[in-house]
């Protein structure tokens, strides 16, 4: 083998040294034999002062018993992405995923190897980002359903149904795309029933690794291998109160799966611990995709669906309800004058025209940032035209024919829509640039003289 592979060795220790997990290897005796530069700035010591010694003789903080990678050598078997919280070199508690393997010889386990990702930034960031965020809802004014005005028939339904949601304890599920309103709503829900002097703790599930999750979710005792602390999870914080899993479908599976034993039973068990903690808490979860499809991708249970919607609330999209957007344009021309401290006396009617026949992909988010854009740039005591907003939303239909198209009668001019559109273009093109036409030529990309010939023909003053 080394003759046919000389440099073997030097290969291999190079690939180690430059991977991003640590490496530590232990022979049959438990004494280290491999530990490469990440492992040590992980655990605060210097490869060389590991080599040859057990990982109790250089960590304090862990004891024999307790390390994977001694159980590990006992007992043959392989763990799996564990969770581990101990004390390193310098006295700092570090939070790790390993993943440690015995490597056999004839029944014998000879060595161990371990693989460690260092996860202690991440999880006091995420620890920090949903301390902050509970600490922003106590401190700031939450939403209430008065918050949620609509013109629209359906959504007026959907506000009364919600109504009633927040006077039961059972689990919801909103249904809604990005930007439409979950959180309005949820947080209503909550704050407008039974519960609304109970904690109300919002998790953003596709933000958190799933692994340090589930610590948080149902806290964690210490236990055999993982070195954790007794600590609280969130369900015990929320205990009486609500949970609100944002974009439930995010979790793996194994999460879904015990998410759903809570919601059957109502008991949870820490991490390492034994022993299960009844819990009275109410999910409120959502989504941003379609339960069905969702639920035949494989990305969400059916049972754990069937579970979160007892009650189902379905917040249609701003394209399905444009006649809101008049209503949500002076509130939000409202909100902007007092932020910007400008006096935005309304929109013009032919702005307002584009608006709603604009598709909004981004739903009523989309539209407060259009809003708070144009205000930004419109000048005090004047009215929003479409001078002021983003080309996009001007010239979107202009571009698109399907409504045109879907309410034929069997005659159609496209000459003369297509003079259309060309005059408009140019009028918003010439508007824009304040009737430069030589500005405007450019920006159309024709000459000045063919620019001036379809002023004159399209009769543009």
């Amino acid at each position: 083998m080394d003759n046919e592979f000389p440099n073997a060795e030097k290969i291999l220790g190079c690939l180690l040294e430059n991977l991003e997990e640590g490496i530590h290897v232990i022979d049959c005796e438990g004494r280290t034999i491999y530990y490469n530069s990440v492992m040590g700035k992980v655990e605060g010591v210097e490869p060389i002062e590991v080599i040859g010694k057990k990982v109790n003789e250089y960590l304090e903080d862990v004891k024999e018993d307790e390390s994977t990678l001694m159980n590990v050598l006992k007992s043959g078997e392989k763990i799996v992405d564990l969770i581990q919280h101990y004390g390193n070199g310098y006295k700092k508690k570090v939070t790790t995923i390993n993943t440690t393997i015995p490597v056999t010889l004839e029944n014998k386990v000879i060595a161990v190897i371990e693989i460690a990702k260092d996860m202690t930034q991440l999880k006091e960031l995420t620890e920090n980002i949903c301390k902050l965020q509970n600490l922003d809802k106590k401190m700031n004014r939450h939403y209430i359903f008065s918050d949620i005005y609509s013109d629209n028939s359906v959504m007026k339904s959907i506000i009364e149904k919600a109504k009633k949601a927040s006077m039961s304890s059972s689990s919801v599920l909103l249904y809604a795309e990005t930007g439409s309103g979950k959180e309005v709503f949820s947080q209503s829900i909550h704050y407008c029933g039974l519960r609304k002097d109970k904690p109300f703790i919002p998790i953003n599930c596709a933000a958190i690794p799933a692994l340090l999750l589930e610590g948080m979710l149902f806290g964690t005792e210490k236990g055999s291998f993982t070195g954790a602390e007794n600590k609280k999870g969130l369900f015990e914080e929320a205990n009486h109160g609500t949970i609100l899993l944002d974009e439930v479908n995010s979790l793996e599976p194994y999460l879904q799966s015990k998410l759903l034993r809570v919601l059957q039973d109502g008991y949870i068990r820490p991490i390492g611990s034994t022993k299960s903690i009844y819990i009275d808490v109410r999910i409120i979860a959502t989504l941003n995709e379609e339960p069905q499809k969702l639920i035949e991708s494989g990305k969400l249970r059916k049972d754990f669906y069937y579970r979160l919607s007892v009650l189902r609330i379905d917040i249609p999209p701003l394209r399905e309800r444009k006649d809101d957007i008049i209503l949500f344009v002076e509130k939000l021309i409202e909100k902007y004058n007092k932020i910007l401290g400008k006096n935005i006396k309304g929109i013009d009617d032919n702005m307002l025209r584009k608006l709603k026949e604009y598709s909004w992909p981004g739903n009523i988010r989309e539209l407060t940032n259009v809003i708070e854009a144009a205000m930004n740039m419109a000048d005090n005591n004047s009215i929003l035209t479409e001078n002021y907003f983003d080309s996009r939303i001007v010239y979107e239909n202009n571009q698109n024919t399907c409504d045109v198209l879907s309410n034929l009668d069997g005659r159609f001019n496209l000459e003369c829509y297509m003079s259309n559109i060309e005059k408009e273009i140019i009028e918003k093109i010439l508007k824009k640039n304040n009737y430069n036409v030589s500005k405007t030529a450019r920006e159309l990309s024709i000459s000045r003289q063919n620019l001036q010939y379809k002023i004159k023909i399209h009769k543009i003053i």
